[in-house]
């Protein structure tokens, strides 16, 4: 089955606000062997939202909407609903109950305008909403579907996960095949090396396929295959991912929506050691992320944001001659720094990073981007250089992941050398 994704609402257009619906219904429908051809944004015009009906209940099997249904004069897309299908509006009193009962539980007066959004196009089947006032709908038509959802992610992803998604598969047709996505995810590597490394594509892939889709973190892989029977489907999956596994496997670190943070958190519960963090450049990104993790008090010490070259030597007990003679951002003072937030914490491992974030700041010898990542346990000390862009924001989260992939080869003896 076909499915068309129409995202309702002039903010997404402007700029205002992020389409994450399409992308949550998106990825829910493609994880259910549903196809997701195209999607589309409209903004709150009648006319243009009409136009887009007509275009998609056309053309494809399904066609989920999300956006539009609140309760202010912006809000048209009942409307449209009840225009394009030439219906008319009826009151539901399971839905007027449930807009009842929310107001009592938050101690609101029920208004008129709330009242009416209990007033559901006759042709519907309501979706109800545990999470908010606007219902959602289900219209069965000419052998098609058409699925209106709020545009509150909260009460999208509900009826996406407990009504929307579970009733297109019971109606779906038996599948010809059966497709299978897997996410390989990559860092410390660019796109394009990746490319090179593996080789022939086509003869790797056989028919199968592969996106590559970069971000500041990295390279996501997203294999996609294609087999008669699930058995097929997952041994094309594992006979191609351990091919590329053995071509790039020092890179990957992880799968599906696996972050670094959560792999290097959990190598270092499994060993019962213990870090602590010195940053500079990064301001507290490195910890923020460490400790984002549940349960991090197992492994996370402590950290410190030793940003001038006082609190280095003062916390850290980096040497003042080194930084008078290297510079702040330096791989020694790096080095330093790691071994001073291992000695004061007395963990197993220390890690550290110094660089020059930018846009001002660099010189011809040491410019924007130039970043050094130190790390100490009992065996070792040692630090690495990095050079990134020029965009400040963007140089402080490469400079946390390059910092996380130094400490998760560090842990598991891969080499960072070519």
């Amino acid at each position: 089955m076909k499915v068309y994704i129409i995202t309702i609402g002039d903010e997404i257009l402007i700029g205002q606000t992020l389409n994450t619906n399409a992308a949550f219904i998106g990825n829910i429908l493609t994880q259910n062997q549903f196809e997701v051809p195209k999607t589309s944004v409209v903004g709150d015009n009648e006319a243009e939202i009409l136009e887009e009906f007509k275009y998609a209940f056309e053309k494809y099997d399904v066609v989920i909407v999300t956006g539009g249904l609140g309760p202010t004069h912006d809000d048209v897309t009942r409307n449209c609903v009840v225009k394009f299908f030439n219906t008319e509006l009826v009151n539901n009193n399971d839905v007027l109950t449930d807009i009842k009962e929310i107001f009592s539980r938050s101690g609101r007066k029920l208004t008129p305008t709330n009242e009416d959004q209990a007033n559901v196009p006759k042709i519907a089947e309501v979706i109800r909403n545990s999470r908010g006032t606007a219902p959602g709908m289900w219209i069965h038509k000419n052998k098609k579907y058409f699925i209106v959802i709020p545009g509150v992610p909260y009460e999208m992803t509900e009826m996406m996960e407990s009504f929307v998604v579970p009733k297109l598969i019971s109606i779906r047709k038996d599948l010809k095949s059966v497709k299978i996505i897997t996410n390989l995810q990559t860092t410390g590597i660019p796109e394009s090396h990746l490319y090179d490394r593996l080789g022939n594509i086509e003869e790797l892939l056989k028919g199968s396929k592969l996106a590559f889709l970069p971000n500041q973190y990295g390279v996501k892989l997203r294999l996609t295959v294609e087999g008669l029977t699930e058995d097929e489907a997952h041994d094309k999956v594992t006979e191609i991912e351990q091919t590329i596994r053995g071509l790039i496997g020092r890179y990957i670190y992880g799968k599906e929506t696996d972050t670094i943070e959560e792999v290097v958190a959990k190598i270092l519960s499994e060993r019962e050691l213990k870090i602590a963090v010195a940053e500079s450049c990064t301001g507290g990104l490195i910890s923020h992320r460490l400790t984002n993790i549940n349960g991090s008090s197992n492994y996370y010490e402590r950290g410190t944001v030793t940003y001038s070259n006082a609190a280095k030597v003062e916390l850290l007990k980096v040497s003042e001659d080194i930084i008078a003679e290297k510079g702040a951002v330096s791989i020694d003072v790096a080095r330093q720094m790691a071994e001073g937030i291992k000695a004061v914490s007395g963990v197993d491992i220390g890690l550290a990073v110094t660089g020059i974030m930018g846009p001002t700041g660099g010189t011809a010898e040491k410019p924007v981007g130039l970043v050094f990542v130190g790390i100490c346990d009992d065996k070792i000390c040692t630090a690495k250089e990095f050079r990134f862009g020029n965009d400040r924001l963007l140089n402080k989260e490469r400079t946390s992941q390059a910092a996380l992939e130094m400490l998760r080869r560090h842990l598991l003896g891969i080499s960072y050398d070519e």
